[in-house]
């Protein structure tokens, strides 16, 4: 897995030894397991995180107690290539309600071979965000941030 930060973006990139059909799957599917719970924007914990797989669906993450917090939204989705949402969080790590201010993630999904998949993401326009985006961006490119999802989408695909 690599990782680079640049100017107003973030790009990592992993490989893993699954079919492209399934390597996409498991990220838009299984994005309950890779998602870590301690990253909770709810008052209580989290029960589960959602990905709804399709343009126009949401990202969000549902407390024990039932209530939900939405966090992104899907702009594309294009299996087994390629996906797009959103990044409603602001850089003091709270809703961004302006879809003016939110960045955006996509990760394409390469086959290198029949079983072998190759996935960037890249997370752009963070300066979108305003005041404080730098923070962000040296967030979501450290090793809490999307390195960390990348390597459990890996531990996941992997097994």
């Amino acid at each position: 897995m690599t990782t680079q930060a640049q100017d107003t973006s973030v790009r990592a990139q992993t490989v893993v030894d699954v079919p492209i059909e399934r390597a996409f799957a498991l990220f838009t599917e299984e994005f309950d397991s890779i998602k870590p719970r301690e990253h909770n924007l709810l008052a209580v914990d989290i029960a589960e995180s959602v990905f709804e797989p399709r343009e126009g669906g949401r990202i969000y993450d549902r407390g024990v107690d039932g209530s939900e917090c939405q966090w992104a939204r899907v702009l594309a989705y294009e299996p087994p290539h390629r996906v797009v949402f959103s990044w409603d969080i602001s850089p003091q790590w709270q809703i961004e309600s302006d879809p003016d201010k939110s960045s955006e993630v996509e990760l394409r999904f390469i086959a290198e071979t029949a079983d072998r998949t190759r996935v960037e993401l890249e997370h752009r326009n963070l300066d979108r965000h305003g005041d404080g985006w730098e923070s962000e961006r040296d967030g979501v490119g450290g090793e809490g941030g999307w390195p960390l999802y990348l390597n459990r989408f890996a531990e996941l695909a992997n097994d």
